[in-house]
């Protein structure tokens, strides 16, 4: 999916030039990254907002145009209101082909319905993480990873190591283990290796 941001350079700064923009329906925001300086910027709020209700919008490379000059970034962190529907700044980064992009994707799960513990055996699936911390180049960046859980039975779970990733795409981990992405478990919420563990002990 393709999307751009259309955006001015803003030359006032700080609190109170923030809060006028906001009024104004606008959002303030930084572009930083590569080897230009940061560029502080004001888009439009309602547009902005339409965009990030789109999952793809968190993990896709965006075309921004600032005063009519685009460039290539990857939205890096976005700051809302405690209780409104208010984007109050917005951060992007500039994106290098030739270098690799560190970040989360979303994880899009399949055949949950079909899957055996659950549709025979009546378990529950158990969503351990909703997305991935990867690597990749931005030509290689998809917006999302599927999970396919048509083979998992009541007490069987699928690993990171497990994933399918698409063509030049790796995962970061923090920790040696093997983490747990998706599991089925029983209606008692403990799968048979729960059960076996407490068993043992």
């Amino acid at each position: 999916m393709q999307f751009e941001v259309i955006a001015n350079e803003r030359n006032l700064q700080g609190t109170s030039a923030s809060r006028r923009l906001r009024r104004a329906g606008m959002v303030p925001g930084i572009v930083y990254g590569g080897e230009a300086a940061p560029t502080v910027i004001e888009t439009n709020h309602n547009d902005l907002l339409l965009k990030m209700k789109k999952e793809a919008f968190h993990a896709s490379i965006v075309t921004l145009n600032v005063d009519g000059k685009k460039q290539q970034v990857l939205l890096r962190d976005y700051q809302m209101h405690a209780y409104k529907q208010q984007i109050l700044h917005i951060d992007f980064q500039r994106v290098d082909a030739t270098h690799e992009l560190h970040v989360k994707v979303p994880l899009h799960f399949l055949n949950e319905e079909i899957a055996p513990g659950v549709k025979l055996n009546g378990g529950l699936v158990n969503h351990v993480m909703t997305e991935l911390d990867i690597q990749c180049l931005a030509a290689d960046l998809p917006e999302f990873i599927e999970v396919d859980l048509a083979a998992l039975n009541v007490g069987d779970s699928i690993h990171v190591s497990q994933l399918v990733l698409p063509t030049g795409v790796k995962v970061v981990t923090h920790t040696t283990e093997d983490g747990v992405v998706v599991g089925v478990v029983s209606k008692g919420g403990a799968t048979e290796a729960t059960e076996g563990e407490a068993a043992a002990e």
